[in-house]
Parts: C-alpha cells; structure tokens; sequence
C-alpha cells in the first residue's frame, strides 16, 4: 500500500491519518480508503445509485431492482439535505478524498481493471454517497425480511398452522454479535475494559475498515476504531483515548411493511388508505445492463413508504395481489444520525458518547460504553416508531388507522452499570432480549451466549485484555445440549448398530464446537439430517412453494435455513401436529451413521463472498484465506455460523474482534478477518490466522512509531 501525505501505516497495514482539523481529517480518511478500498467504495456506491447491473451484468440487477423500488438513493439525499451545515460540510470533505484518491486506488485494483474500468468512476460520487452507503449496509440489516418470511407463513398456512409455526419457525436465525464491559473492579489496572465481535456476512474486503484518526492543534483528537468504507469517521466501535464504545444490534424492530392495494384510475396510480382511495406516486426507472438489454422498472410510493415488493398474494382470500411498501425512520425523518459521528470523534466521556447517539437513528444499536472515569454505561441508541406492536410481526394492512405510526418512541434511558447487584461489575450484550430493549422488537438471540458469557466471568477479578478477548471464542454450543436432551429421552436404537454407536459418541461429546473435534463433527452431520428429514415433512410442504418476492429478499426466505435455525423449536412443537418425532431422530441417526464424521474443521471452513460471484468475472478473484478450518458454530459464542442441512461452509461471522482497555489504550488489540488492505498483497491476508485462532494484535500506538 501506498501512503499519501499525512498518512502513515503501522506493521499490519492500518493507516494512521492525521491532518490539522476535522474537516481536513475526513478528505485525509477519504483519501486513503480510495486508495485502500477503491472496489468496495464503487461497488457500495453503484448499489446505492441502483447501477450495479450497468457495471457487473445482469447478476446485480436483482440487486438493482430493491434499491430503485426502495429509493434508497433519493433517501440519501434527503438525508444528506437535513444534515446540519457542520456535518454536510464534514462529509463533503469525506466525499472531496474519495474522488482524489480513486484514480489512484482503481490502479491497484484487479476487479476495476477486469471490468475495463482502469480509472474507476470517481465522478459519480455525489456529496449524499456517504449516506447511500450507510443504507447499503442496514437497508436489510433489519427487520424486513423476517416480516415478508411471517406473511408468508401466515398465507401459506393459514390461521390453524400458521400462528404456531410462524412462532417456531418466524423467529429467524440470530445475530451472533457479543459485547462485553467489566468495570474498574473487575480489572487488573482498576479502569474498565469493553470487548465485542460484530458479527456479518464474511465480505472480501472485510466490511470494517481499521483506522488511526489524529488531528492536531486546536482541533485535537486521536481516535481508533473500525469505519465502514466508503462512511467517514467511526460510528460503531472506537476508542478516543479517554472514552471506549462497543456497539450490538438491539434487535428493535424500526421497520414496518404494509399491505398495499392499489388501483389506476387513468394515468393517475391509487392506493387505500385509512380515508378511502389516495393519491400513490409512480415513476418509471431503466435499469442498465452490462452485455445485456435494459430493464423498465415502475417504482411506487404510497403514503406510507416506497413498494419494495410489487406483487404479494393476500393472506385473506382476496382475489387481487396486493404490494408490500416499506416505512423506515430514515425515509419518514429524512435521518440517519450521521450527525452523531464528528461528535463520537471528539467525545472524551460516557456522557459525550450518551450525548452523541441522541440523534442516532437507524439501525438500533445496543452500546456498551466507558471512560477513564470508571464510568460505564449501557445505552439504547435509534428511533423506534411507536405503533401497535402487531406492525412488528408481519405485513398489515394500510387501509386500517390502527396500523398507523403515531410517533417515536421516547428514548430509553442509558444505565449506569455498577460494582453492585444485578450488574456486579459486568455487562454484557449478545442481540438478547433485556429488558432496555425487549419492548422494541420480536426476534432476540437465544440467552444461552449472554449467560455463557457472564458464567465464563463469573466472579474473576484482576481481567486484562487477553482475558476478554478468550471469553469471545468459546466454543461451547449450549443449544446443542437442548437436541441431545431430546435424543436421549428417545428410546436407543437396536444395540450395537451403527445408529447406537452415533448415539453413544453424541451424548457423550463435550458440546465443543471445536475444528479438531469428531463429536462436533457427529454432531453436525446428525443435526443436518433431522434439519433435512423436517423438511421432507408432508406437513411443511407449504415452506417449498414459491414465494413470490424480489430475489434479494430470497435468504430470508430459505425453508432449510429457518428450519436449521429453528430446529430445537420445532421439535417442541410438531408432536402437536401428528409429527412422530421419535421416527426423526431415529432416521437422522441412521443417515448420520451411514459414513463416518469427519472432524468439524473439515467441513466447517471459511468461503468468503466477493460482490463479483455469480458474474463472469468470479474466477478473477484471489480467495487464499477460503477453506481455512473454523473453530466455533451458528450458536456458540464464537457465532462463526453454518446453515445446518445445507452447509457446514462459513459464510457468516465475526467481522472484526477488538478489545477497549480504558487504562492503556495501547494495551487494545483487535484483529479482522482478512487484512487492513483490499487488493491482493503482504496486508490483504495478514490477519486471517491471528483471527481464525483466537489471537489479537495492537492498535497503532498513541505515540506512533508507524512506518511509511
């Protein structure tokens, strides 16, 4: 990697950029993420502008199709019309290092030079990009596909399945996210430390992007922490030097989908509202396509939100297909709290980080925050629209007032986490249900990761770095016991048949998810075959049926998937339907015994997923870090998940790992998936070990000895 003036790299590559003020600040961050990141920058930006397909073929025009339906690039720039002066002011100068160091970064870069496109677009990014990103990231981060998956549960099932399944099977797989904060009592330096792991799909270049952010003079701050390419500043984890955050998904549900009938009456487009028949805007968007033909799509917008799904059979009999439109806080409140970024760089205390994410939006975001004070705090930060609560659990109808928004939430107020009980020095977030958040949303993780997290503290004093950093990757699967409770209260397969032996080796495994373990590996093979025999059911045929909605909406929607991730559930409740359970998981056991289990790290491996798979240009991409055997599973700790019944591959994890230590800043580690740089070279791949392994390395010092 190269390094522009006012940038230096530390020996993993991070760039430390420094500049005399804020704004400075961000044309420098700019900058070196366009040399760093040129690729993901311009594919995040084509995604947010509905251009991808004009770009990589007609493998992005599904893509394409959601965000031109879901505005999401006029979204940006209401967005980005409501900043304040400061900020809009801070982000054009993001957007101004961006386009100087593109030219430079699309060099470097083998996917740009594949699509002949040697100098990259760097004249498309418009001052709103930024925030056309961010909307990338999270436009599907929330609660949206697991709403249309519930609807068509319920229309697929009716009202004597439905309900019942659509409460074992509508819970949806979990986030494996993990947070962790000890107060100054708990530490061996007697100031608090903050750990996590967010936890996403396993993208190459990694999603994070590690950063060294100074200024000096009057403007003086020196920041670490993780950014999104293609964002300015930090918005999920950083450390100032005085004050440390860490941030989980709340799990709040912030989105609502409406059922939509609409009807034309000449050229003008209608839909029913709670008044009668209104007004719906529509337009017309061509989609480009690379090598290909282009494609007219008629966007819609009703009262309450963009039509992201055009067509939706009704689950109460009515003759005429409806269309699902989509209402979000950034659309309704043109915000997305960018506003809070500057201020989290130059926050110095709990308080100032409390005081930032006021005005933070989308998504909901539990944070865990502390200062040199000793001061620790757990926050709730996002609106959540105040509605009925049914809005949460599946499409309603747009025609009934009682589905209306009435407003926002009151935001929660931030807890002050103390050396007493119930805290006792410690909390911890793992996307569960507590109760700052369980009034604003359906679908938590499991307890079993926040309680395996608080038991592995336990009452431990004396905690360093490295002793938060080990909590968060065990790889004890405390919902594997659940399923060998149910195999053992089955009655035993004849003795000394291969079933038997499978039983005897799985009850008495040690539910450690490791890479080198057989019993894991026996594990998994007979949790897949009862996931495959549930789907066989004649009972579940309905899962199998098309469901008619935008490709893009498709994983949320995968019957193995949801059966996978709901497989203790369902056990539990298919006896009520006439379902022999016994017969399950005496065949899955007879499946799984047919060839013998390999260790888990031999079928459970890192695959990484570049924006270039699924187009003729897949093969360009150098993938040396995929097939790695992977320690941890869907439900460990170490959330480095699998899709049980379909594959035990690893596409999704932790994106980064870092530890916050209040006492040192130089005693922080964190480590990411891949490496700091995104074209192939010596820090492309740097980290990927350190990562699969547990281990961390530092962040660049506060008093740099960083080399050009």
């Amino acid at each position: 990697m190269t390094a522009p003036a006012g940038v230096t790299r530390d020996p993993w590559g991070v760039p430390t950029v420094r500049a005399g003020s804020l704004d400075d600040l961000a044309w420098a961050q700019g900058r070196v993420t366009a040399v760093d990141r040129a690729w993901q920058l311009e594919v995040e930006r084509w995604r947010s502008e509905a251009t991808l397909a004009a770009h990589v073929g007609a493998a992005g025009l599904s893509w394409d199709d959601f965000a031109a339906r879901a505005r999401l690039d006029d979204t940006a720039r209401r967005c980005h019309d409501s900043l304040d002066p400061a900020t809009r002011r801070w982000v054009a100068a993001y957007v101004a290092g961006v386009r100087e160091g593109l030219a430079e970064g699309a060099a470097r870069s083998p996917e740009l030079q594949a699509l002949g496109l040697p100098r990259g677009g760097h004249g498309g990014w418009q001052p709103w990009t930024p925030l056309g990103v961010f909307l990338v990231h999270h436009v599907l981060f929330g609660s949206l596909g697991t709403t249309v998956w519930r609807g068509h549960l319920l229309r697929s099932f009716g009202p004597r399945l439905g309900p019942d399944l659509a409460t074992a099977l509508g819970l949806g797989p979990p986030d494996g996210s993990n947070a962790v904060a000890v107060t100054g009592s708990r530490t061996a330096s007697g100031l608090p430390l903050v750990a996590g792991d967010p936890h996403r799909v396993l993208e190459r270049p990694g999603v994070y992007q590690q950063v060294h952010l100074v200024v000096d003079g009057p403007e003086a701050l020196d920041v670490v922490g993780l950014a999104f390419p293609g964002v300015p500043g930090v918005a999920h984890f950083g450390h100032t030097g005085t004050v440390a955050w860490a941030v989980t998904n709340a799990m709040a549900v912030h989105q609502d989908l409406y059922r939509e009938r609409l009807r034309r009456d000449g050229d003008r487009l209608q839909a029913l509202g709670p008044d009668g028949w209104e007004p719906a805007e529509a337009a017309t968007v061509q989609l480009a396509v690379r090598d290909g033909e282009p494609v007219t799509v008629e966007t819609v917008e009703t009262a309450r939100g963009p039509v992201v799904v055009p067509s939706w059979a009704a689950d109460d009999g009515a003759e005429e297909p409806e269309a699902l439109s989509l209402r979000a806080p950034s659309r309704v409140d043109a915000a997305l709290g960018f506003e809070a970024l500057p201020l989290l760089l130059r926050a110095r205390t709990a308080g100032d980080v409390e005081a930032a994410l006021a005005s933070w939006v989308e998504p909901v975001n539990s944070v865990l925050v502390a200062d040199t004070a000793g001061d620790v705090r757990q926050l709730v930060a996002g609106r959540v629209p105040d509605r009925a609560a049914v809005n949460r659990w599946h499409p309603v109808p747009a025609w009934d007032r009682a589905h209306a928004w009435r407003g926002t939430h009151p935001p929660a107020a931030g807890l002050r986490v103390s050396d007493a009980a119930p805290w006792d020095g410690v909390a911890v977030t793992a996307n569960d249900a507590r109760p700052d958040v369980a009034p604003y949303g359906t679908v938590f993780a499991p307890p079993h990761r926040a309680a395996r997290l608080r038991t592995l503290i336990g009452d431990r004093t004396g905690l360093r770095a490295d002793d938060l950093a080990e909590l968060l990757v065990d790889t004890v699967s405390s919902p594997a016991t659940g399923l060998l409770d149910v195999l053992r209260l089955v009655p035993a397969p004849e003795a000394c048949t291969p079933a038997a032996r499978l039983r005897t080796e799985l009850l008495s495994w040690d539910r450690r998810m490791a890479a080198d373990s057989h019993g894991a590996g026996a594990f998994a093979a007979w949790r897949s075959a009862v996931v495959r025999r549930v789907l066989d059911l004649p009972l579940l045929a309905p899962l199998h049926s098309p469901a008619g909605v935008p490709e893009v909406l498709a994983p949320w929607l995968s019957p193995v998937e949801r059966v996978g991730s709901a497989l203790a559930r369902l056990l539990d409740v298919l006896p009520r339907h006439g379902v022999d359970v016994d017969a399950l998981v005496h065949g899955a056991l007879a499946d799984a015994a047919s060839a013998p289990a390999p260790a888990w790290g031999t079928t459970h491996r890192l695959r990484t997923v570049h924006s270039l798979d699924g187009t003729p240009w897949a093969e360009t991409v150098d993938r040396p870090a995929d097939g790695l055997p992977l320690d941890g599973d869907t439900d460990c700790v170490l959330a480095t998940a699998s899709l049980p019944g379909l594959t035990d591959l690893c596409l999704r994890g932790p994106v980064a790992r870092y530890v916050w230590d209040l006492a040192d800043r130089d005693a922080s580690r964190w480590v990411v998936p891949l490496g700091a740089d995104g074209v192939p070279g010596p820090h492309a791949e740097d980290q990927t070990p350190l990562w699969a392994r547990g281990s961390l390395v530092p962040v660049p010092s506060a008093r740099p000895e960083e080399t050009p």
